[in-house]
């Protein structure tokens, strides 16, 4: 390679690792995700999404006005082939405290399901109670996971097409168990972007298919549709992320979340009716990347840079 594609190779990185890290401070921001005085448990699975979370934490911990203590968990599922070295070896030149969980929720997974259905409903809730008692046990303030943007994206359109509900995954919630709250600091961060920058960092990658259980299917069509749409309609996704934030509850039909019923002549909400109206809608998706992320940096209180 020669001199001056390594500069602008390093130049796309570093652009590259900004964005990341803006948008993890602005989502941390928006929900006040991180308080003083926490103490951050955060999940390692081993995937991409999990160490460019790690990365954008301890970033994040080096430069923010607040005082917050970080460790890593991972857990080991004892699934065939697990390559159990693999993260410690990694952790060790971290300087971060970690803790790794053995529990063989594999074996009994493989007992309860039959042979040949999918076992990842029943696995993710023997994980999910595991990694709550780990975060009692070690004083954890905060759960963090690596979802991303798209992973909520998708979860949205699962839930409409398969579930019956206007429901996503939340950037922050409280645990089913009701103790512990779980954030998602990669929130408004692009799959493709954390691809690209898990690769550039050369991290270990632990596939993610040792079980050997069945893809989720539904999930898996769900995703090639939007890897379509964005693929035809640039700046489609990106529209669809900035409708799960600008939600206007009068405007849908559930009686629950708005009171239609007491609902009076001459009450004009959110603009009223506009049935009759030509509807006030671009021609295409405003797909403006650099700009949006201006916008975004602008708010942001902490030098992320």
């Amino acid at each position: 390679m020669s001199h001056s594609a390594q500069a602008k190779a390093q130049y796309n990185l570093n652009k590259l690792q900004k964005r990341l890290r803006r948008l993890t401070g602005q989502a941390v921001m928006d929900f006040n995700m991180i308080e003083e005085g926490d103490r951050i448990m955060v999940c390692l699975s081993g995937g991409k999404d999990s160490y460019t979370m790690l990365d954008m934490l301890k970033h994040l911990k080096r430069v923010a006005p607040i005082k917050f203590d970080l460790f890593v968990v991972n857990l080991d599922q004892k699934q065939p082939g697990f390559p159990e070295h693999v993260l410690p070896e990694y952790l060790d030149k971290q300087d971060i405290e970690y803790k790794i969980v053995e529990e063989d929720t594999y074996s009994i997974v493989t007992d309860i399901i039959p042979e040949g259905k999918t076992t990842c409903s029943l696995c993710s809730r023997l994980r999910r109670g595991i990694l709550y008692r780990t975060a009692k046990e070690m004083g954890a303030t905060k759960i963090a996971l690596g979802h991303h943007r798209d992973d909520m994206i998708e979860t949205l359109f699962l839930n409409m097409f398969y579930g019956g509900k206007l429901k996503s995954m939340p950037a922050k919630l409280m645990s089913d168990n009701g103790e512990h709250m779980v954030i998602r600091p990669l929130a408004y961060c692009k799959e493709a972007d954390i691809s690209k920058y898990a690769f550039s960092q050369g991290y270990p990658i632990i596939p993610c298919n040792l079980c050997g259980s069945q893809e989720n299917l539904q999930r898996k069509h769900t995703k090639s549709m939007l890897a379509q749409w964005n693929k035809d309609h640039p700046g489609r996704i990106e529209s669809i992320f900035t409708a799960m934030q600008n939600v206007v509850p009068s405007h849908l039909a559930d009686t629950e979340l708005f009171d239609f019923e007491n609902l009076k002549t001459g009450d004009v909400i959110d603009g009223g009716d506009i049935a009759l109206d030509k509807p006030d809608i671009p021609n295409a998706p405003v797909n403006d990347e650099d700009e949006n992320q201006q916008q975004q940096a602008d708010v942001v209180t902490i030098n992320l840079s």
